[in-house]
């Protein structure tokens, strides 16, 4: 049992970019709120960028630009960070045009309550 809680203590960072990729998911597939959607899916985005730089960190390891001079130099991978700083603008791009749409969903629906707009589409009520 301790080695098991030890085993989380040192892979936290990938428990909590489980949770918080289950967090939002639980968040998108629940709310018909467009607005909540988009939080969860920017959740869900913030715990693939944790992911990917858990990956990318080295224990004791250096940054790749200096030159230590010896031969058992351990170095960090910037490859996930490099990465990460795309989908990181990819991400902010995908939010401001979520919400774009929602404001021209809005205002050609009055709502941004989906399970609404799909009644006002489809000419149906619940009663």
């Amino acid at each position: 049992m301790v080695e098991f809680i030890r085993s989380i203590v040192e892979h936290i960072n990938y428990v909590a970019s489980v949770a918080l990729f289950i967090i939002g998911l639980y968040t998108v597939l629940t709310h018909s709120n467009l607005l909540k959607k988009v939080i969860g899916i920017n959740i869900m985005e913030t715990s693939i960028f944790l992911f990917f730089v858990s990956i990318g960190y080295v224990h004791d390891g250096s940054a790749p630009i200096i030159n230590l001079g010896g031969d058992r130099v351990i170095y960090v991978n910037p490859l996930p960070s490099a990465l990460i700083l795309t989908g990181i603008v990819v991400a902010v791009s995908i939010t401001a045009y979520s919400l774009s749409l929602i404001i021209k969903l809005y205002e050609a629906y009055g709502t941004i309550d989906l399970n609404e707009i799909m009644e006002i589409r489809g000419g149906r009520t619940n009663e």
